[in-house]
């Protein structure tokens, strides 16, 4: 009888996979079990709950516990990591790999067979070291709220974008004047449930309590991280690269007078510039293997500007590159505009990359090829 495949979903540090309803993995997880049965695998997808801002040791801490508390069969693991997801999982299953409050990480790394890291940043990225400013906290928290309402309830209030969009200014970063953030926040809250604004709440809180994280992202930190953590033999390694189309004058016309979408294109462009500013000296070349894998499905080598809005491109390949795509941060997870699907494809960032449904099942497709050859 075949064994029982556990695939754990992993989310990154927007980390709202723990709000219930709010499904951050919602069109993965379909998809991901459609694909694998069609391959003839059993499998169980599980989202691991994990800190949003913590440190990556604290963070792989909670996977294996993820993995100790549900993969109870005894059969193959295989970690799909979303941004530090992907980070979460190396740490897992390095050798020797110390995490707080777990006695025996090896026990639940002996399991895994494989590692898919989707647009993760294993070579760092600009944008965490201006998320861990105070700005930078204040604008990663919003971006949180904002993408947990627009997952929830398919929109954004109007009246609220309306006064927002005008103040966003890309001067070295992002500006945002406190009273507004505050009447942002108190707009989005009133929209949900009582019970999901004490969640979103708790969330808010753990990010404001621990936020280690951030500057464990940085390139010249993930340098230490990439030379010091390994996979060990038999587990099979892939990763998904996403490369976004770079804020134009184009895209601002295409966007239209829709506030939602031109304070969606502000914050890309916002946020864009900032994550294609990596220091020279901390984005090595890429590999060879990696190169032609990105030339052949970009047609040229991605330049140190080019990201996906969070991530820098030549900072996600890791292993064997899966599929190289064109889509931003979250489009990969199925949060692209599609009202049309049964159910909705919600957008994060008007990016104007063109990322759709077909490219969504092709991307998960490819995974779950991968996961379905690494089992037993």
């Amino acid at each position: 009888m075949a064994a029982v495949h556990d695939v754990y979903l992993i989310p990154g540090f927007f980390g709202f996979a723990n709000l219930g309803q709010i499904s951050y993995f919602g069109h993965v997880r379909r998809a991901l079990l459609a694909e694998l049965a069609a391959r003839g695998v059993e499998a169980r997808v599980h989202v691991v709950r994990t800190a949003p801002t913590a440190s990556l040791p604290e963070r792989a801490a909670r996977l294996a516990e993820a993995i100790g508390a549900s993969g109870r069969g005894g059969g193959p693991v295989h970690l799909v990591g979303h941004s530090t997801g992907g980070l979460d999982a190396r740490l897992l299953v390095s050798p020797g790999a110390r995490l707080p409050g777990v006695r025996a990480p090896a026990r639940a790394a002996a399991r895994v067979r494989s590692i898919v890291s989707v647009a993760t940043p294993h070579q760092g990225t600009p944008v965490a070291a201006f998320f861990a400013t105070m700005r930078g906290q204040r604008l990663l928290q919003l971006l949180s709220l904002s993408t947990m309402h627009l997952l929830h309830l398919g929109q954004l209030p109007i009246s609220a974008l309306l006064r927002a969009v005008g103040t966003l200014a890309q001067v070295d970063g992002v500006a945002l004047e406190r009273g507004l953030a505050d009447e942002l926040f108190r707009r989005l809250l009133a929209d949900f449930s009582v019970g999901r604004r004490r969640a979103v709440g708790g969330l808010l809180r753990e990010v404001a309590r621990d936020q280690a994280l951030l500057l464990q992202l940085t390139p010249e930190a993930m340098a230490v991280f990439d030379a010091a953590v390994s996979a060990p033999p038999g587990v099979r390694c892939g990763s998904v690269v996403t490369w976004a189309r770079r804020p134009s004058l184009r895209s601002r016309v295409a966007t239209g007078l829709d506030p939602a979408g031109q304070l969606s294109r502000a914050l890309y462009g916002a946020l864009h510039g900032l994550a294609s500013t990596p220091p020279r000296a901390a984005l090595p070349p890429l590999a060879p293997g990696h190169a032609r894998a990105l030339l052949r499905a970009y047609g040229r080598e991605p330049g140190a500007d080019a990201s996906d809005g969070i991530v820098p491109t030549r900072s996600q390949p890791w292993g064997r590159v899966l599929t190289a795509v064109r889509g931003d941060h979250l489009d990969v997870l199925g949060h692209f505009g599609d009202p049309a699907a049964d159910p909705p494809h919600v957008d994060w960032l008007a990016t104007g990359t063109g990322f759709d449904r077909r490219a969504f099942a092709q991307v998960w497709r490819r995974i779950a090829s991968f996961l379905s050859l690494g089992g037993e």
